[in-house]
């Protein structure tokens, strides 16, 4: 079996003095991808959020092949192999493409690499972040992010807004980022149907709890599941 990358363990976090999430036990191996479903709300921003840094531990685990993680800035982790997407996208839209996938590197990314995924990036280079489409924007949020070489890809809500070609561009990426081997996935979506096709396990969260976690492929054709916590009914 693969080893564990992330280890949560009672994990409570949340804005200040704001707890959302409410002792979240969870463990992500090596290689798996990860649908982290639930209605807006919930704690699923929040605990990738947590997991790069961003807010406030107020108790629990979290570490990364057995280190822990707390105390640890963003950049640090970034280093140790996590990368975020958000889904504010972040890009910096006064830079060039070419500027923001070069902001992004380390090691021996290349900008060939991201063009090779996004070739429309590589048609749009010289323009500004902020003169892209949405979905150029994302493509260039995902692409910047690989250029940090991620062991583990956290994607917030990548498909939000977007056009249904465009949603279906950038799961053919997502399918073959994980099946390259190199790359964990943990996906937060809100396309239930799409995230869990492409998961090998998904996990439910509910006021900051997690309220079920198995197979992707059998929780998709739980119809009652789905509906009480998503309120769908995605089974098929």
């Amino acid at each position: 079996m693969d080893k564990v990358l992330l280890s949560l363990k009672d994990l409570r976090a949340g804005y200040g003095q704001t707890q959302i999430l409410q002792g979240i036990n969870l463990e992500v191996r090596a290689g798996e991808r990860l649908a982290l479903i639930g209605r807006n709300g919930v704690g699923k921003t929040t605990l990738l959020a947590t997991i790069m840094g961003l807010t406030t531990l107020h108790g629990g685990r979290l570490d990364w092949e057995g280190r822990a993680l707390a105390g640890l800035a963003p950049h640090r982790r970034s280093a140790l192999g996590l990368g975020l997407v958000p889904q504010t996208r972040d890009i910096f839209k006064s830079l060039t493409v070419e500027e923001n996938l070069i902001a992004g590197m380390r090691g021996d990314a290349s900008l060939e690499e991201a063009y090779e995924l996004f070739p429309r990036l590589k048609e749009r280079r010289r323009n500004g972040g902020g003169q892209l489409s949405g979905g150029e924007q994302q493509m260039l949020a995902i692409a910047r992010t690989l250029m940090g070489r991620p062991r583990l890809l956290m994607l917030d809500e990548p498909l939000e807004g977007l056009a249904p070609v465009i949603c279906d561009m950038l799961m053919g990426v997502f399918e073959r980022l994980a099946g390259e081997g190199r790359t964990t996935v943990i996906l937060v979506e809100q396309h239930a149907d799409m995230a869990l096709q492409f998961a090998d396990r998904g996990v439910i969260l509910e006021s900051g709890r997690i309220v079920h976690e198995g197979e992707a492929k059998a929780l998709k054709a739980d119809a009652e599941t789905l509906g009480r916590f998503l309120g769908l009914g995605v089974a098929g």
